[in-house]
């Protein structure tokens, strides 16, 4: 199988053995082989999805946006291939949990280049060049298709028969065009079939922000993430960016085709810097992540307030870029650094942010960053103040090592050393520190310094542990009442 295929799906027939078939009698042969003809061109009859494709499906019934993040070979291009099919011939089957079209829709498809639409994308739905009508589409379903120019067997747009009576319209784009190509139709859906440039996803945005129907159209993507952590895989991963958007992760051990052996072997095919693309299904971190640790090994069930153990909190400042809190319990016995809350938020002003930190406790102290002197253009006064300003225990000066340092590798090197040691955990509660966590990673041998407010937070409150709290106990209820309270009752 050439690298541009898609792994075929099982099939009603994929169990058959030379000897099953020698045990037929003639009339079973020719039952099998009737079944056979009638299946050729209607793959949608033999279509038997996996869970995540399941799930996939399933999700444009309420989302706009849709990943499927997925592994080389494990059948994505093909998974969106029959939804495109069933979309284009209003034609859906049993387990069809997905979004329908009752009228006949418009719709794009694009992938990096002209070749490779021609020979994944169009291969698929439309089948072989001189085979049309063996895809996902079949060819009773087919009313026209247009060559396109320049590109030998190349498809521009084909015109499918459906179910309501009239016809849809899909078009063949591919991300190498200039941006005015993409631009002029209103557009039911598009299907990006590996990560398209920036610009290109904008423009798939605006064609399809009224539909063809007056109601917003939707975008699903079919991606293998080699690109890295870019500004399109940010918006799906580690998890979606908007309400309206929704991702499925797939590897290759989703797909059930493929046995343990046949995965470790492919596994060990691959470099080990783009396994976790081509065999998981995840963002290849350039040279490599920062934190390179399963979660469940560094994350634990909040734990319970221990009286003895030390409380310290860090900020991140910001604005344009989430501002971001931690609080961290400190046993020192163990040496164990608990993170149990996690705070962040864009655009949040101080007194918003003080208001959510105040509720966690008035006696935390706060650490926070070099910036922090930083002096505010209205008031004059540095940010670290108008946080004290707003009540909060801020320590009084930025966070340092005991020695006075205070370099990111250093921070870093500690934390990966108590993760290894498990002596940092983290609650699992605090979902956006364990998000960057996934994602933090190197290129060119420098940290990139991008979504981690959360932790650099941690990272400010572990360097500044020393300067952590006991809780303030509660105090016992005054006794109301003067000179004349009589607790026992004696003066009846």
């Amino acid at each position: 199988m050439s690298s541009s295929e898609e792994s075929p799906q099982a099939s009603p027939f994929s169990s058959l053995d030379p000897q099953s078939l020698e045990s037929m009698d003639q009339k079973e042969l020719a039952e099998l082989y009737q079944t056979l003809e009638n299946l050729k061109g209607n793959k949608s009859s033999i279509y038997q999805p996996y869970p995540k494709q399941l799930e996939f499906h399933a999700m444009g019934s309420e989302k706009r946006f849709r990943c499927l993040m997925a592994a080389n070979q494990v059948g994505k291009t093909y998974c969106a291939g029959m939804e495109t099919s069933y979309h284009l011939q209003g034609i859906y089957p049993n387990f069809w949990k997905g979004r329908r079209f009752l009228v006949a829709p418009r719709a794009w498809a694009g992938g990096p280049n002209s070749e490779h639409v021609r020979d994944n994308l169009q291969r698929i739905l439309f089948g072989p060049p001189g085979e049309e009508g063996t895809g996902t589409i079949p060819g009773h379903a087919i009313v026209k298709i247009e060559r396109s120019r320049g590109i030998k067997n190349a498809i521009d747009y084909a015109l499918i028969r459906h179910s309501s009576g009239g016809n849809s319209y899909i078009k063949f784009k591919s991300y190498d065009q200039e941006t005015d190509a993409w631009s002029g139709d209103t557009l039911t859906f598009i299907w990006f079939d590996e990560e398209p440039p920036e610009d290109k996803w904008q423009e798939g945005i605006t064609r399809t922000n009224t539909g063809d129907n007056g109601s917003p159209g939707f975008i699903y993507m079919t991606m293998t993430p080699l690109l890295g952590m870019t500004k399109i895989a940010r918006r799906f991963h580690p998890s979606p960016s908007t309400v309206d958007s929704g991702v499925v992760q797939m590897g290759l051990k989703d797909a059930l085709h493929y046995s343990e052996d046949d995965i470790r072997q492919i596994t060990d095919a691959y470099p080990e810097h783009e396994r976790r693309a081509r065999v998981l299904g995840f963002p290849q971190l350039g040279e490599g992540a920062v934190f390179s640790f399963e979660i469940d090994d560094i994350t634990c069930e909040p734990p319970s307030n221990v009286p003895w153990w030390l409380t310290i909190g860090g900020i991140d400042f910001g604005w344009d870029h989430p501002a971001a809190a931690a609080e961290l319990k400190w046993d020192r016995d163990g040496d164990i650094l608990y993170v149990t809350r996690i705070f962040r938020q864009r655009k949040a002003k101080t007194a918003e942010i003080a208001s959510v930190l105040r509720s966690w406790g008035a006696d935390i102290p706060w650490a926070w960053p070099h910036d922090g002197y930083v002096h505010d253009r209205q008031s004059g006064k540095s940010v670290s103040e108008l946080f004290r300003e707003e009540g909060l225990a801020m320590l009084e000066n930025h966070a340092t090592f005991p020695d006075g340092s205070m370099g990111l590798e250093a921070g870093i090197l500690e934390m990966n050393n108590r993760f290894a040691t498990g002596r940092l955990k983290i609650s699992k509660s605090c979902l956006p520190v364990i998000e960057e966590i996934q994602t933090y990673h190197r290129k060119n041998g420098r940290i990139v310094k991008e979504d981690d407010d959360a932790i650099s937070a941690v990272r400010y409150a572990m360097m500044m542990r020393r300067f952590g709290r006991l809780p303030v106990p509660p105090q016992p209820p005054r006794i109301s009442g003067g000179p004349t309270y009589d607790p026992f009752h004696v003066k009846q």
